[in-house]
């Protein structure tokens, strides 16, 4: 956590004074619900305190906006990817269903998963849900990407070294 003499978390902080309740309005017109618009304004400006320097900002509300976007289309990947969770729990046999500590330990690694792939590049993300998840072969995912079998693998190969990095920062038992 920076220091407060640090001028980048002064700059964060007066931006929080100034523009906090505007941006908080702009959230809740989106969202329609106030709770969940003052918790995503704080995300906003957590983002901001995890940058290593903010902009000097000619239109700060115009950044804001950008950034709460951002943070918006998390929020709403997040809602998305608990409701297919929760669908899939429902669909189980009652004995087969996890326990509640187990399913939240479980909804959170999905969630960071799914952060992390989002950050990879398109076609190696594509490469690797078709194998992983579509079961599609390395010929078939070269053929739709109009790449060599060879590449398909080192993408495939570099999504998979991601998420075992993930397994082990996770800490998962």
């Amino acid at each position: 956590m920076p220091s407060p003499s640090d001028s980048s978390f002064c700059d964060v902080a007066a931006l929080y004074r100034q523009q906090y309740n505007w941006l908080k309005n702009w959230l809740r017109h989106r969202l329609n619900c106030s709770h969940s618009a003052a918790d995503l304004a704080q995300d906003t400006f957590l983002r901001l305190l995890a940058k290593d320097q903010v902009p000097h900002l000619h239109a700060p509300r115009t950044f804001l906006a950008k950034v709460a976007q951002s943070v918006l289309s998390n929020h709403y990947r997040r809602q998305k990817l608990e409701r297919a969770y929760l669908a899939a729990l429902a669909a189980m046999p009652e004995q087969y269903v996890p326990s509640l500590e187990t399913q939240a330990i479980l909804l959170e690694t999905l969630i960071s998963l799914d952060a992390a792939i989002e950050g990879l590049d398109q076609p190696v993300r594509a490469a690797f849900l078709w194998s992983q998840v579509d079961g599609l072969s390395h010929g078939e995912i070269a053929e739709r990407l109009n790449l060599s079998i060879t590449t398909v693998k080192r993408y495939i190969v570099k999504a998979g070294a991601l998420c075992i990095r993930l397994d082990h920062s996770l800490d998962l038992p």
